[in-house]
């Protein structure tokens, strides 16, 4: 399929206004791909109970779940890595091409979760080759976030980048809900009883991973199909294409300090992402709420419909008053109310606890619809892919994946407020931070410095 995007004409309103059915395309290629990724990413979390008890042999279920979430936070940091390698090749030899690489790399590694002999099998031979594979999932996902948002953006019609983008996001939570319902209706399976008592239990687990397979497969075909961007075609025309992007990055003092932002606005996702839904099943599960591991889903089901629905109108308030008022206005929110709906959800009280936690998901949405635009902005074309990857993938890997490590550990010795002031302590991170941003949402994009 060819681009009907000129590239001479790219980032020109009515270029763009024209062709509302290259821009659906374009939408459904970059949102596909997320929900593959998202969802091959989350349901590790989902099944964190299922994975500790058939691949680690301790004698505490504490710890095997602390082992689980150690090998969680482990692929984050092959995040950057994954960033830089991606971001790199991206921004030499185009987006798409990325794109359709990260798809089949993290469809993969996660169907071989779900074919991995178990620790009963093979011993620790089964854990190495899960945090293997957990690993492969990571470089893959610090390709695909910076990819498809900066792929987005650069296909976004003047004033509605901020929607547009916020559409991938949308897809990343419904992957998270559908990881969620699928671990809710095999809750009955999900715990040492029925695993070790054989029959379909003892090999249910593995349904989730497998379910990459075909998801993965249509994934490809509808990025293989989709050109790229106009923005880097009018590049390379041009002959404007970076041969080291990311040493270009390093070299200007504004790149540094784009960079240096691109780490540290996104802060509240290590609350609001990583613990408000990836955690949050394991967390209302624990000893001091103690809900069934189906009611826990269920919470968690809520509220990622609520932040599901939040998302776009947020992308679009961002279009018009622009990125840093709808951050901003989400960290001070997130400050204040953190809190208040950590004890609704502490009371052990279902529509209590469903309260709480769509109250915090409506007031993240504001943080994550705009956090990616907003950092796409930050960067002009030569350098975009490259220098927005390292910087978000290493915020992610530093205050995100860690999350539910630290959570676990530190819950059982300050307390169930633990993740409340978690998000108290990155929502003012990232308030501090997107007060020093200059807004960009109501210019072009830059192809150059």
């Amino acid at each position: 399929m060819t681009n009907a995007i000129s590239p001479d004409t790219a980032g020109h309103t009515a270029d763009h206004e024209v062709q509302p059915r290259q821009i659906r395309k374009v939408v459904l290629a970059g949102c596909v791909g997320i929900f593959v990724e998202l969802y091959d990413n989350g349901i590790f979390a989902f099944m964190a109970t299922a994975l500790a008890i058939v691949f680690f042999d301790v004698s505490k279920s504490s710890d095997a779940l602390m082992l689980v979430f150690a090998g969680y936070a482990i692929s984050f940091f092959v995040r950057p890595l994954g960033a830089v390698v991606c971001g790199i090749l991206g921004d030499r030899i185009g987006r798409q091409k990325m794109l359709v690489f990260v798809i089949m790399l993290i469809s993969i590694a996660t169907a071989g979760i779900g074919v991995l002999p178990t620790y009963a099998a093979i011993g620790v031979a089964a854990p190495a080759l899960l945090i293997l594979l957990r690993i492969l999932q990571g470089f893959s996902v610090g390709g695909e976030a910076a990819g498809a948002m900066t792929f987005l953006a650069e296909h976004a019609p003047e004033g509605k980048r901020g929607l547009i983008t916020s559409y991938a996001q949308i897809a990343s939570f419904l992957a998270l809900l559908t990881g969620t319902l699928v671990a809710f209706a095999m809750s009955p399976w999900l715990n040492q009883a029925a695993i070790d008592g054989g029959g379909p239990a003892s090999w249910a687990w593995r349904v989730p991973f497998l379910v990459a397979i075909p998801m993965g497969i249509i994934g490809w075909y509808i990025r293989r199909a989709i050109s790229d961007t106009p923005n880097f075609e009018k590049l390379k025309a041009e002959g404007g294409l970076s041969r080291n992007p990311l040493k270009e990055a390093f070299a200007t003092p504004e790149h540094r300090k784009a960079m240096l932002l691109a780490l540290f606005i996104p802060l509240m996702n290590g609350s609001g992402y990583y613990v408000l839904f990836s955690y949050m099943p394991t967390f209302l599960k624990g000893d001091k709420i103690g809900f069934s591991t189906g009611t826990a889903l269920l919470v968690t089901a809520a509220s990622l419909v609520a932040i599901s629905v939040a998302i776009p109108f947020m992308g679009a308030l961002s279009d018009r008053v622009g990125r840093k008022k709808v951050i901003a206005g989400a960290a001070i929110a997130m400050a204040i109310g953190a809190v208040p709906c950590y004890a609704l959800i502490a009371t052990g009280n279902f529509v209590l606890a469903v309260l709480g936690a769509c109250i915090m998901a409506v007031i993240f949405a504001g943080h994550t619809a705009v956090i990616h635009i907003l950092i796409v902005e930050l960067f002009p074309t030569r350098v975009r892919y490259s220098a927005y990857g390292l910087g978000y993938n290493i915020s992610s890997a530093v205050f995100g994946g860690t999350a539910p490590l630290l959570m676990t550990w530190l819950i059982p010795q300050f307390g169930i407020y633990v993740p409340a002031v978690y998000a108290v302590v990155t929502a003012v991170g990232t308030l501090i931070a997107v007060s020093t941003v200059t807004d960009r949402a109501h210019v072009p994009l830059r192809d150059t410095l």
